[in-house]
């Protein structure tokens, strides 16, 4: 083999084993969390990796308290410890991320919070694509916070306005769409990246010229413009 073959093959190998590094369940999470925490719409849950993430932390937990009755070496159960915490921070960053798009983060600011966009909740329940992102989990928990916050706003604000104006939804009676409800700004600019090549890729409709995607390069794009391939897996956020 010259030195050409065996430079390929390494490459290939490098390759290789880059790919199979990405595709671990800890890399996988930490996609899907920086995706979440990036895209300014709730995502699709990913219900089998949160699932396979909860499973290997027991099993990491075990593993740990074992080696500790055991007395197996300090810096063995340390590197395993590490593990265990690195897992269990990014599945609970996950889950805290996707509640912080519809849920307020405190309760004492409620009718401030509802004022801004980060709270998405009466849009999310209401359009079905969004709605059908979330787990069963999630949207027992939306629905309730939904009927804390209707309640709340009623008792605090709404029923002391004037009939027309009690609306959750609309500014008023006048209002032909759901005017009060916050919704996310899909065209505000994201940091993303494709692992491959995708080529020359047209943003929109106006006419600019398209842009050509390659692989490892960092792009600041619309959301709104590259969301089917955030979706489809081709392109992360970061």
């Amino acid at each position: 083999m010259d030195s050409g073959d065996a430079s390929g093959h390494s490459a290939g190998v490098d390759d290789d084993y880059e790919s199979l590094l990405s595709t671990t369940d800890a890399e996988l999470l930490k996609q899907a969390w920086r995706n979440e925490k990036a895209a300014p719409e709730i995502l699709q849950f990913e219900a089998a990796l949160v699932q396979r993430s909860r499973e290997q932390i027991q099993l990491m937990e075990e593993t740990v308290e074992e080696f500790s009755k055991n007395s197996v070496d300090p810096l063995t159960v340390s590197l395993y410890q590490m593990d265990l915490d690195r897992t269990l921070f990014l599945l609970r960053s996950y889950l805290r991320t996707r509640l912080q798009k519809f849920i307020p983060s405190s309760w004492m600011l409620i009718i401030k919070v509802w004022l801004q966009i980060e709270n998405y909740a009466f849009h999310i329940q209401k359009t079905t694509d969004l709605w059908n992102r979330l787990s069963k989990q999630e949207q027992k928990f939306a629905e309730r916070c939904i009927d804390d916050m209707e309640q709340h706003l009623d008792q605090s604000v709404l029923s002391k306005l004037p009939h027309g104006f009690k609306s959750h939804l609309k500014q008023s009676s006048l209002s032909l769409t759901d005017d009060m409800v916050p919704k996310p700004q899909l065209d505000q600019y994201v940091i993303c990246r494709s692992k491959r090549f995708l080529g020359s890729f047209q943003l929109d409709d106006s006419g600019e010229e398209p842009v050509n995607i390659e692989a490892n390069d960092l792009y600041a794009l619309p959301y709104k413009s590259i969301k089917p391939l955030v979706e489809s897996g081709q392109i992360h956020l970061v």
